[in-house]
């Protein structure tokens, strides 16, 4: 049986990873880098182990006692808590960020994947698993799009694109062809709300990769807890990019689109 790795941040997609990699026969040894990785996690994979994200040497130690070759790092772990203090970071950290031009996100993924490699340790591309979870080109929902909400959305996939370009983030609110807000550390949701804010109501909200994404981190998701997002910025129409863009749970997020009115389209 191949064995692989996996290191969880919060959310579905570690677990969703973990029932594909059973109907694929792999073993997964999962290492849960924060409290609030899914319960669900520790019963869906053969070796289950906790260790926090600031203790990089411990998780690369294990990896190695467990001799995997491969592993693939999902779930959200946000950059903030790196550097705000709720995270020690133990030494082997201290000495890669200091070794690094700037902490965008993409340097510091990169530069992780690079120090799994001197372990002999590699990266794989997230989705390789779960690619059936990202939609192809349309509408998703019932309630189509307006022809405002589509300019909107076509408009703010042009900006979004240019700011993943920058490595600054994924996500634009636009409305009117103007942009809300865009995201940075604070992450989709808290972007979602502010834009919703500054919009007041019927923004709408534009989330693709990066031009180059790199699928082995950091790939683009959306789920319920992005719906939810919406619905309290009072926004009513969501863009993803078309098969390039995780869409998790998605029968419960087409119900609650649904039940608020929302309309979400693959782009």
């Amino acid at each position: 049986m191949e064995k692989i790795g996996l290191l969880a941040g919060i959310g579905r997609l570690p677990v969703e990873i973990a029932l594909a990699a059973q109907d694929s026969n792999i073993e997964i040894t999962a290492i849960a880098l924060l409290d609030d990785v899914e319960a669900d996690l520790a019963e869906s994979v053969v070796d289950f182990n906790k260790i926090n994200i600031g203790q990089l040497d411990c998780i690369i130690q294990t990896l190695v006692q467990k001799n995997i070759k491969q592993v693939t790092m999902i779930g959200k772990v946000t950059k903030e808590l790196m550097f705000n203090g709720e995270v020690a970071i133990d030494q082997r950290w201290q000495k890669l960020f200091s070794s690094l031009p700037n902490n965008n996100d993409d340097t510091l993924m990169l530069a992780l994947v690079q120090e799994l490699a001197t372990e002999g340790i590699g990266v794989f591309d997230q989705t390789m698993l779960i690619k059936k979870l990202m939609p192809s080109k349309g509408v998703l929902t019932e309630r189509q799009p307006t022809i405002g909400e589509l300019e909107d959305m076509e408009f703010g996939y042009k900006m979004a694109k240019e700011i993943g370009q920058l490595d600054i983030g994924q996500t634009v609110v636009v409305k009117h062809k103007a942009v809300m807000a865009v995201e940075a550390i604070e992450g989709t949701d808290e972007c979602i709300k502010r834009g919703g804010a500054l919009g007041r109501g019927d923004a709408v909200v534009v989330k693709v990769a990066k031009p180059n994404q790199d699928l082995r981190f950091d790939v683009p998701t959306v789920g319920v807890k992005t719906i939810n997002s919406m619905i309290a910025a009072n926004s009513k129409a969501l863009a993803i990019e078309a098969d390039n863009t995780l869409l998790v749970e998605k029968s419960k997020v087409l119900e609650l689109a649904k039940k608020n009115n929302i309309t979400i389209v693959a782009l």
